[in-house]
């Protein structure tokens, strides 16, 4: 796997925060503050209790930091790291308290980030033997989707677009307000500095013949069969990235891949992948 890019301590920082005074509300943790002396401290293990790819250490850290500088945190797998069941994720130790306190949050991270790195990696080894990548959509959790899509880049995926002002990206109801593919393809590329890209979205081959006389950086081919795909592919014939969504899952990738398509997204493995269950478990010492 390629080196992953470093999520910014500043983001994850305002993300674990968040999270925390979600989950302290007005007073903390009253039932770890009631039952457990604070002079107690405890010693424990993160680990996968199925196999999975890993998501979110870093957000795991930094939660048991943020509730108390004094717990320590050793991480024996890293972000993009495949996992067995009972493998051991991290070494946790310090006040009994700041552990408790802090092992929703962090688990919730880890959970959920790991649950999409892990989809992803599923899709991903499906169409190994292609040349097809498998990226990531805009369709995240509000407030998470830096790291919902760093979870897709650990699954060995790629990303697509971040948000709104980072590349244009033609629908169909901007088809459609805008008159037509030609003219909304126009009127992107007049407005379009030098170094953003250009994608138009396609629901038929009449309408993908159109938009690649019209010349758009890349092409995605909405809802299409294999064999719509791969005639496709053909009208394209190298003049523009292509993208195949839609009807993509585990079943339906390879065939999809097959087709000859460059880049296949998927919104499901950030909105419905499921969470990746792994759990703490401390004792007393």
């Amino acid at each position: 796997m390629s080196t992953l890019p470093v999520l910014p301590r500043l983001m994850v920082i305002d993300a674990v925060n968040a999270a925390l005074k979600e989950d302290f509300g007005r007073i903390g943790d009253i039932t770890s503050n009631a039952t457990v002396s604070p002079e107690i401290q405890a010693r424990g293990v993160i680990a996968a209790r199925r196999p999975g790819t890993i998501a979110g250490v870093p957000l795991a850290e930094a939660t048991f930091h943020a509730v108390d500088p004094a717990v320590r945190f050793v991480a024996r797998r890293t972000d993009g790291a495949a996992v067995e069941t009972g493998d051991v994720i991290a070494e946790i130790d310090g006040p009994a308290r700041a552990i408790l306190a802090g092992e929703r949050v962090a688990l919730n991270f880890l959970g959920h980030l790991s649950g999409i790195a892990t989809a992803t990696r599923d899709l991903v080894t499906r169409v190994a033997h292609t040349n097809a990548r498998i990226c990531d959509t805009r369709k995240t959790a509000p407030g998470l989707r830096a790291f919902e899509k760093h979870a897709v880049l650990c699954g060995g995926g790629a990303n697509h677009r971040f948000g709104l002002d980072d590349a244009i990206l033609i629908k169909d109801n901007h088809i459609a307000v805008a008159g037509g593919v030609t003219p909304a393809i126009e009127a992107a590329r007049a407005c379009a500095g030098h170094l953003v890209k250009i994608e138009v979205e396609v629901d038929t081959l009449d309408q993908l013949r159109e938009a690649v006389i019209a010349a758009p950086d890349a092409v995605l081919l909405d809802n299409m069969n294999p064999e719509t795909l791969r005639e496709a592919v053909a009208i394209i014939d190298d003049r523009a990235i292509i993208e195949a969504s839609g009807n993509v899952t585990a079943e339906t990738v390879a065939a999809i891949a097959e087709a000859g398509v460059d880049r296949i997204s998927s919104g499901w493995i950030t909105h419905s992948a499921p969470s990746l269950d792994v759990g703490l478990d401390i004792a007393t010492g």
